[in-house]
């Protein structure tokens, strides 16, 4: 599922790509994703695309308050300024495209633009959400959701995670507490502060707690400046995949070694959700039960795990005598 960097990471893209269109008409395709779908095709022509926002993990497209060339105010009246409310989902992607190209498989929803593209929504699963929301069910709906992991004091942060006792990975993937983390930068924040994601958070101490919010803040903004990861099928607002995954050092590392200290990295189950973290470097409470390694990783040399400039050459054989690659 998109987290926060890759929704950022969308909705950056759009902001550049759509901003100030209007649209002009809505083709929908499969609609059980859609909160009111005949809202969205009655509601949403003749508004203009006055701002992009990422909240959390939603893309909010806030709409202009009238519909219309002319200007004149539709049904819902000049005082409630709409939004498009967007979640992607597990597999959803959302960019701009000549409305002349053919639609791809899982195109649900096409928003023809006044330059002539079409904003498209696809979504293979339809786990994602599109909803047409007016100010006051929009500020309803957003008041569920907790701080911003960019925008939080560290005072507000230690608070809230160690008035808890829940475990941290569990605090970390409430979206009442925090908004936008997910499963993969709650892992990796986790394995920089050196923390186990099944420790209580109520009780770490004022300074780990502060060293994960410094770990969280920066994992998250490295992550924005790399397009996010592309673990399946993640794709920005220009179709192009991200990069972060590449400096992973916890999630999805099982049986290859950690990036400090060499220790194969393990999972468990924390908060119904797999876990990956460096045993030696994250100790575990008690009682927590480490999953055992898959036979694939078992089966792995630590060639995998050894440095590159440690690496083994293999002899070439130039007559009697053995001599290494270079």
């Amino acid at each position: 599922m998109p987290e926060l960097p890759e929704v950022e990471t969308v909705a950056r893209g759009l902001r550049q790509a759509i901003l100030g269109r209007r649209v002009l008409s809505v083709t929908l395709g499969k609609t059980d994703f859609i909160d009111d779908p005949v809202a969205l095709e009655q509601q949403l022509p003749g508004r203009r695309i006055e701002a992009v926002e990422r909240y959390g993990k939603f893309i909010l497209l806030r709409l202009s308050a009238t519909a219309g060339t002319n200007g004149n105010p539709s049904d819902d009246g000049a005082k409630q300024r709409p939004s498009l409310l967007v979640h992607l989902g597990m597999t959803g992607q959302m960019a701009p495209s000549p409305a002349e190209k053919p639609h791809e498989k899982h195109t649900h929803v096409c928003i023809l633009l006044d330059d002539g593209r079409e904003l498209r929504y696809t979504d293979a699963r339809r786990f994602g959400r599109i909803a047409y929301l007016t100010e006051v069910p929009l500020a309803e709906e957003l008041t569920r959701f907790g701080a911003d992991p960019l925008e939080i004091s560290k005072e507000e942060f230690v608070k809230r995670i160690r008035g808890r006792r829940a475990r941290i990975k569990a605090l970390l993937l409430d979206q009442g507490v925090l908004r936008g983390v997910g499963n993969i930068y709650a892992d990796e924040s986790l394995w920089k502060a050196k923390i186990h994601p099944a420790r209580l958070g109520a009780k770490l101490s004022g300074e780990q707690a502060g060293i994960l919010w410094r770990a969280l803040q920066e994992i998250l903004h490295k992550a924005i400046m790399m397009r996010g990861s592309s673990i399946s099928d993640f794709l920005d607002a220009e179709g192009e995949p991200g990069e972060y995954q590449r400096r992973h050092r916890a999630y999805g590392r099982e049986g290859k070694g950690c990036g400090r200290c060499k220790t194969l990295i393990r999972r468990g189950m924390v908060a119904g959700r797999s876990s990956y973290f460096c045993p030696n470097c994250q100790p575990a409470p008690r009682g927590f039960v480490t999953l055992p390694l898959p036979a694939r990783a078992m089966a792995v040399p630590e060639r995998a795990q050894r440095p590159a400039s440690l690496s083994i050459r293999r002899p070439i054989k130039i007559g009697p005598k053995s001599w290494p690659r270079r």
